[in-house]
């Protein structure tokens, strides 16, 4: 057995999940990120994914994995970065346990992030707003449940998966209405509800009447909707909404912009 596969075992099973509790999102990015670089080393050296050593994935190596990354698979430069971060996650926790490649392991550090323009952030003014809040029918259920859901998005700024992650119990109405949601990190978080917001989910939970560890804003079927489910019924009422609001056909509307507003109208009122 080589140095290198004892070291990527451990990396995920002690540094990521006992000690720092990642979720399953970084847990799969971070795995996929290393499944290229050892498919990559494996061209690169001929040696077999299972063979190579830690002081086989040297800073040349790990520059040319990047530049593959850009120029044969078409990863933005975000996404660059992304991937060195799980590359440079790696080698700190290699670099604990291997003092005979630190030089190795202090060349790949070394290797910075790619700079890259900043995107222009997205986000919805009031009048786009109310035009997306009245676009789900209100005479049908799955209309209802959706305008519940909106508002808690636009209100509240949750991530994608937060807000599908979310439960029946989750939600407090009473003194301090907030919605408690285990966000990026694993760090628990409680989000105050405005009064709209408020008598929007009573009504919903007063309809839906389900148990507490039901997800709040089911599927037909009762199951948790996914992210792809979450952003065909906002691509729907985006283009219903735009009948009345034409600006928002000129935007690309997704959850995170919905999160984008969010923080916006926050920043905007305080």
């Amino acid at each position: 057995m080589t140095t290198l596969a004892p070291t990527l075992q451990a990396f995920f099973t002690d540094r990521l999940i006992a000690q720092r509790h990642a979720s399953g999102h970084t847990i799969a990015a971070y795995r996929d990120t290393l499944r290229l670089l050892l498919a990559f080393a494996g061209q690169q050296t001929g040696t077999p994914p299972s063979a190579l050593r830690v002081a086989d994935l040297d800073a040349p190596l790990v520059g040319a994995f990047l530049d593959h990354l850009e120029n044969e698979r078409g990863n933005s430069a975000s996404t660059r970065n992304a991937r060195l971060a799980a590359v440079h996650s790696l080698f700190r926790y290699a670099a604990l346990r291997h003092p005979e490649d630190a030089a190795v392991i202090q060349r790949v550090l070394a290797i910075p992030p790619k700079r890259s323009d900043r995107a222009i952030i997205t986000y919805l003014d009031d009048t786009e707003v109310d035009a997306l809040l009245a676009a789900p029918d209100q005479s049908t259920r799955t209309g209802r449940r959706d305008r519940a859901m909106l508002a808690t998005a636009i209100q509240t700024g949750l991530r994608a998966s937060e807000l599908t992650a979310l439960t029946v119990g989750d939600v407090h109405l009473g003194t301090g209405a907030h919605v408690c949601c285990l966000g990026k990190g694993r760090k628990q978080r409680a989000t105050p509800l405005t009064a709209t917001t408020i008598t929007t989910l009573r009504n919903w939970l007063a309809e839906y009447a389900a148990l507490p560890a039901s997800p709040l804003f089911p599927t037909r079927t009762g199951t948790p909707m996914s992210r792809d489910a979450l952003e065909r019924r906002l691509a729907r009422h985006v283009s219903t909404a735009a009948l009345a609001c034409p600006t928002l056909a000129e935007k690309k509307v997704s959850p995170h912009v919905m999160r984008h507003t969010a923080v916006i109208c926050t920043a905007l009122a305080a």
